[in-house]
């Protein structure tokens, strides 16, 4: 089973990758720093710097419909944010 979920692509995001060189990705809630240091060194063929993990918890929505109100919650997740090596960079959008 991978470690890597999806790659994480926003506005602030991609402000980062351009500016400092940081790539953000959302990864399985058991996955550890070096698993994910390791598998995107192996996927990406770049060298790692540094990384930081964040646990998200999964949040209370709700919304009002004709039909009355809808109640659930979005997922909780876990997010990566690598830091590579001078230089390098990923491109997501390679093989589209």
């Amino acid at each position: 089973m991978s470690t890597l979920k999806k790659p994480l692509i926003t506005e602030k995001s991609t402000a980062h990758s351009e500016k400092l060189g940081q790539f953000g990705f959302i990864v399985s809630k058991t996955a550890t720093k070096p698993e994910i240091i390791k598998e995107i060194e192996a996927l990406y063929s770049v060298n790692v710097t540094g990384i930081s993990t964040m646990r998200y918890a999964g949040k209370a929505k709700s919304r009002f419909t004709k039909k009355g109100l809808f109640e659930g919650r979005k997922p909780a997740f876990k997010k990566a944010i690598v830091t590579l090596k001078d230089g390098q960079v990923i491109d997501f959008f390679q093989n589209i």
